[in-house]
């Protein structure tokens, strides 16, 4: 009994040890074998023909490395097992995470390939690989020869500058990322964008080949169609991290909700950076000049609004958006030869015109010259822009005490002062009147736009551009008569 636990503990060790498995990451081709094809046989005895051949050779590959377990996406599931196959899209991630090495097979490298030959290789434009090298911690990269990538012979691939500095430049992910990733939702937009330009047999995998990426679980409905799949992927991720980026796209709508894009593709351009244009020495400059004019206790309660708001939300594909809205006043197209675009002038209350280049053949319409239709321009509310600085100290030009008096007018008559006195005192802590102007500021830049056009049952659609909306405030007092919503959206 006294060695009971350490002996214990060893035949756990082993046991994991026998069992542990090497997983295959590969560009399937034809005539994979599947389940009936190597159930109940020694596939060392099948006739070493087209994919038979490289399912024997990573099977040698594993044994000859030590190993005793092989895993092979196309024979090691039953495709004709819903269930099994629901089970394994969601478990994908996982089980190459805890595998104890990863093979990838590069049939169309040669061997004794230069570098450069990975980046080229079919398997690197496949949409399912992304996980299958994130995953693992032990990668080895083989040629079509099974010889390794590179002549590299080290234990692990991941540990290869050279190799992790090719892969990483043909994928445009990080090399920490390449090296240590973990699943989650942080950073959303860029993880959308690492996926934009592969391609999968079935549609759907567009969206379950990033399941396991954001660490979703959700349920996989072959024939559904790609936009329904990439739609419930976003919503899911929205609804779990709140973050908007996910909106920030180029191309055409998804007939899942306007907001979301049809294909993944749109995620190829680089994400929206405009929101942090300033430093944060010329966000303390630009709050220092505005303490003698803006007002604290409007600016207090905008800020209190916009922290109110509710996360973004999807409801039976309705995305209720909390929003700072602007009325379009006028549309205007201003092309003499549309082709498949066509780009109008755009003028709405508190922003400065700005152009829009779109598909959609938009109503035109001025103040002399209304329409029916109302369209608002919306700055889709991002919490980030509450966020405080990294230091705690009182703002130049503040007292040192917690608290400052400031004397603002009544925003609007009748006034409570029983004497009719155009001020009232108010007491405003320091800090949070800084926060405020912080958030002034930070209004006060250009942002992405989106087009919204309101629909007879008051819900409104997103009108698609090819470009990025850009879009600022004239002046201090547009943020002032600041509208704040939340939206529906079909």
């Amino acid at each position: 009994m006294k060695y009971a636990d350490r002996r214990t503990e060893r035949i756990e060790k082993a046991v994991q040890v026998y069992f542990c498995s090497v997983m295959l990451s590969h560009r399937w081709e034809e005539n994979e074998p599947l389940l009936r094809h190597i159930q109940d046989k020694n596939i060392y005895e099948l006739d070493p023909v087209g994919s038979i051949t490289k399912l024997q050779s990573f099977c040698k590959t594993a044994r000859d490395a030590g190993y005793r377990w092989a895993w092979v996406d196309t024979c090691c599931i039953d495709q004709t097992n819903n269930v099994e196959v629901q089970h394994s899209v969601n478990s994908m991630f996982e089980w190459y995470r805890l595998s104890v090495l990863t093979i990838v097979y590069l049939s169309d490298v040669p061997p004794s390939s230069k570098s450069g030959a990975l980046a080229r290789s079919m398997w690197n434009k496949r949409g399912w690989t992304v996980q299958e090298f994130l995953a693992p911690k032990i990668v080895l990269f083989c040629q079509s020869d099974w010889s390794p990538y590179l002549d590299d012979r080290s234990p692990n691939h991941k540990a290869s500058p050279a190799i992790m500095r090719e892969l990483g430049n043909a994928t445009g992910i990080d090399p920490l990322a390449l090296v240590a990733f973990r699943p989650g939702m942080e950073g959303p937009r860029e993880k959308l964008q690492w996926a934009s330009k592969r391609v999968t047999t079935r549609q759907e995998d567009v969206a379950y080949s990033l399941f396991g990426i954001f660490g979703i679980h959700l349920p996989v409905i072959y024939g559904e169609k790609k936009q329904n799949a990439l739609g419930r992927l976003l919503q899911e991720i929205i609804a779990q991290s709140g973050d908007i980026s996910c909106l920030d796209w180029l191309g055409k709508p998804s007939e899942f909700n306007s907001c979301l894009p049809a294909e993944i593709t749109s995620y190829g351009a680089p994400p929206s950076t405009l929101s942090s244009l300033l430093s944060e020495d010329e966000i303390q400059t630009s709050v220092s000049s505005l303490r003698d004019v803006v007002d604290a206790e409007r600016a207090s309660k905008i800020y209190q609004t916009l922290d109110s708001l509710s996360a973004p939300l999807f409801v039976s594909r309705r995305l209720r958006l909390p929003c700072i809205v602007f009325a379009v006043t006028e549309v205007r197209r201003c092309d003499e030869d549309p082709q498949t675009h066509s780009t109008f002038i755009v003028k709405a209350d508190g922003l400065r015109d700005l152009s829009i280049t779109t598909e959609d053949k938009l109503i035109q319409f001025s103040r002399a010259r209304p329409t029916r239709q109302t369209f608002v321009l919306v700055r889709p509310w991002d919490r980030s822009l509450l966020k405080i600085s990294d230091f705690a100290d009182v703002p130049p030009g503040l007292p040192d005490a917690k608290s400052v008096e400031v004397w603002s007018p009544p925003l609007s008559p009748p006034y409570d002062s029983p004497t009719g006195s155009l001020g009232r005192k108010m007491l405003v802590d320091s800090e949070s009147y800084s926060r405020a102007l912080r958030l002034i500021v930070r209004l006060g830049q250009p942002f992405s736009a989106f087009l919204l056009a309101q629909q007879w049952g008051g819900e409104y659609k997103r009108i698609a551009s090819d470009r990025n909306i850009v879009a600022q405030i004239k002046d201090r007092a547009s943020i002032r008569d600041t509208d704040i919503k939340t939206l529906e959206i079909l």
